[in-house]
């Protein structure tokens, strides 16, 4: 079983590198015509997917996946929609490759700039959201790379749909089929070739949850492109507008839970804590979220809140569960954050226009937001189109990863004849 999977892998390998050498030069054009027929070949079998993610869900619901994971991997038709919405962005996107820069003379009389490129092929490993499957894909389709798709079990049915739509999409617009290949074994050990098939994956980027994030970390041969956990923070400074405070603090953690932007932590400075804590438990109450607090928010709560526990500052719930902290000051903030947090998203909410500035200089994140939700570090509010992921890496990108992530730059040279003296 061990050489099938081997094998198989191997050939998804070679196929995925031989799509690459074309895509590298496929015009704009050939590019945004591939992914106009991808958009139609989805909207035609818009059922036949729906369908399919169903029987992810029915299969989920008996393997009693959490709630969060179920979330996750549901595609409803509003879903549905907003995925088409995405791809629609990705074609109006500018094409970055073949963009030259920084072109200036040397003494010599040569003229030096920079090209961006395509990486070459990505693998991407990913749990529950088949949305990823369609988002990955026209991202690197565009970008100019041919990908590697293993999206995680509970939602095979789903990708294997999807992947169905893509490949005949490129099929009928004459780009290789194989620029976009999803893996359709839940064998775990095609990730173990994956992540290790230098000679035909250049990148690799891990989508899901803190332990395969680890394991792929660990165990790779090849670059990972991270996202580690989104354990991310709102600190309610004690200048800030409250009638700001409260709206940020209840979408930050209750438009959506089941996602790496949410809200985990809520920093209060005691300046406003009696003031504010009681306003936003309520609002909190309404949504049935739990809130568990340290000393000096049980105090001001009362019993309603639970204890808060070391391990509660560190923990991404993902779910209807809030940990909140009384703090104060500033300093206490950054130094939590920067201790507990995943280096995701962060917010402050102030109107000293000073502090906030200070905030964005010391929080060590890969977005932070003054006097906003948590919930915008997207790549779809972003402006990028969509999002193969939100690295809280710092080499070699950082935040939400659009076309731009997905390109590096090579060296270029115009000459007339000279030589080096």
């Amino acid at each position: 079983m061990q050489d099938s999977i081997q094998n198989y892998m191997q050939q998804v390998g070679v196929q995925a590198r031989q799509a690459s050498r074309l895509l590298t030069s496929a015009s704009t054009h050939l590019k945004n015509n591939a992914l106009s027929a991808i958009y139609t070949a989805l909207e035609n079998n818009q059922a036949q997917i729906l369908a399919a993610n169903q029987i992810d869900m029915e299969n989920g619901r008996q393997r009693q996946l959490d709630t969060a994971l179920l979330d996750r991997l549901e595609l409803t038709p509003a879903r549905f929609k907003g995925m088409l919405h995405g791809l629609k962005d990705v074609i109006a996107l500018v094409d970055p490759i073949g963009e030259i820069t920084d072109l200036a003379y040397r003494p010599s009389g040569i003229q030096l700039g920079k090209m961006r490129v395509p990486l070459g092929v990505i693998g991407m490993i990913y749990e529950s959201r088949p949305n990823v499957t369609l988002e990955a894909a026209s991202l690197a389709l565009k970008s100019g790379n041919a990908i590697i798709l293993r999206g995680g079990s509970e939602a095979l049915e789903s990708n294997k749909a999807i992947a169905t739509a893509i490949q005949h999409g490129l099929q009928i617009s004459g780009l290789p089929e194989h620029a976009v290949q999803v893996i359709d074994t839940p064998d775990r050990a095609a990730v173990g070739h994956l992540i290790t098939m230098a000679e035909y994956v250049d990148v690799i980027v891990p989508r899901g949850g803190k332990s395969l994030i680890e394991r792929i970390s660990n165990e790779a041969r090849i670059p990972v492109i991270k996202h580690l956990d989104g354990n991310c923070h709102v600190f309610v400074e004690a200048q800030a507008d409250l009638q700001k405070a409260l709206p940020i603090a209840l979408n930050s953690k209750t438009h959506r839970y089941g996602v790496c932007n949410a809200m985990e932590t809520l920093l209060v400075d005691e300046a406003i804590a009696e003031e504010f804590l009681p306003s936003i438990a309520e609002l909190y109450a309404e949504k049935q979220v739990e809130l568990r607090g340290c000393p000096e928010t049980q105090r001001i709560l009362g019993v309603s809140v639970k204890t808060a526990t070391e391990d509660d500052w560190y923990t991404e719930y993902l779910g209807p569960i809030l940990a909140i902290k009384v703090v104060t000051g500033m300093d206490e903030a950054i130094e939590h954050i920067n201790k507990y947090g995943s280096h995701h998203t962060d917010a402050i909410i102030t109107e000293n226009f000073s502090l906030a500035r200070e905030f964005l200089a010391r929080v060590d994140s890969s977005s932070v937001m003054i006097n906003a939700s948590t919930r915008f570090a997207d790549g779809f509010e972003y402006g990028l189109g969509a999002e193969i992921g939100i690295s809280t890496d710092k080499i070699h990108a950082r935040g939400p990863v659009g076309l731009e992530g997905l390109t590096s730059q090579k060296w270029i040279v115009f000459g007339d004849g000279q030589i080096r003296q």
